[in-house]
């Protein structure tokens, strides 16, 4: 029982790390030894729980992107309109300068060349782009919105400002460029919608 919990205790350690480290330095950047050093986990201890470097990533994109999912539907399931949710989405409190954990990925040679590692991070983007499409739909039919809009074409707009605003505020050191571009898009959603916000 106590070798079990140590057990889980040290894989937990690694991916943590790992995730860790992917978000600041990029895959090429995290060694197996600095790994190792986050964690507080021996050479020994890594190879025993995972085969290597790529398999320890694997289940740290993995776990990365499902918190990024559970962290999206949180709103986006939540109470409200079609704009209500994709407001609350949009404005939802973000670690702006570190950028999107998911989202750096995609410039990340290594992890885009490598289809196992890439294909969470697509599976990822692609089902936000899906979910955000779903309740621009809603308000479609329920003639929240109107004119000629394409729920996908929408979605993947919001999905693009919030991964181009992250770069804009990166670039810049401030998280300014990421609220205008966020608010932006509201401004150009708002009159879309004719009923009130929430507040």
């Amino acid at each position: 029982m106590y070798s079990d919990l140590m057990s889980a205790t040290t894989s937990e350690r690694l991916i943590e790390a790992t995730r860790a480290l992917l978000w600041e330095r990029g895959y090429v950047g995290t060694s197996p030894k600095a790994i190792q050093q986050a964690a507080g986990a021996g050479q020994g201890s890594m190879y025993h729980h995972f085969a290597g470097k790529p398999d320890l990533a694997l289940a740290a994109i993995r776990r990365t992107a499902d918190e990024m999912r559970a962290a999206a539907e949180t709103v986006l399931g939540g109470e409200g309109s079609a704009h209500a949710r994709i407001e609350a989405y949009l404005l939802r409190e973000r670690d702006v300068l570190r950028g999107c954990p998911v989202g750096r990925l995609t410039m990340d040679p290594e992890v885009i060349a490598d289809d196992e590692l890439r294909a969470p991070v697509d599976e990822t983007l692609d089902w936000l782009r899906g979910r955000l499409a779903g309740i621009v739909q809603e308000g479609l039919d329920s003639g929240e919105f109107t004119g000629p809009l394409r729920a996908e074409e929408i979605a993947s707009t919001v999905v693009a400002t919030v991964q181009g605003g992250y770069v804009l505020a990166r670039a810049s050191g401030s998280p300014a460029p990421f609220d205008t571009a966020v608010r932006g898009l509201l401004a150009l959603l708002a009159p879309l919608s004719p009923s009130p916000r929430t507040p």
